[in-house]
């Protein structure tokens, strides 16, 4: 029983990693990771402080929009623009971002 645990354990623990890994590619193949990194500041935030500030809220619908959109004055004066991103993509970007 308790090997049947520790594989059931080890198992989901790849299937997470593994989408984290599939959606940071997304993230890469659609030019997001030119200004922002999981973990440091680059031209935008980095997602783990978007992911810190909505914490607790309700935003995944408004990220998505501003993904699709661009926005301005979130995170300081410099915008985001406008992306070429279908909004499947958008809500797959916007729940990585978020669970980070």
């Amino acid at each position: 029983m308790h090997n049947l645990i520790v594989t059931a354990f080890a198992f989901g623990a790849l299937l997470v990693s593994g989408a984290a890994q599939a959606n940071e590619a997304l993230a890469k193949s659609k030019n997001c990771m030119s200004c922002h990194t999981v973990d440091k500041k680059l031209v935008g935030p980095a997602y783990k402080d978007i992911a810190t500030k909505y914490k607790g809220k309700n935003m995944e619908a408004q990220m998505v929009q501003s993904i699709i959109k661009g926005s301005s004055g979130k995170w300081g004066p410099i915008p985001m623009p406008a992306n070429n991103v279908s909004e499947g993509d958008a809500r797959t970007l916007a729940k990585w971002i978020l669970s980070l």
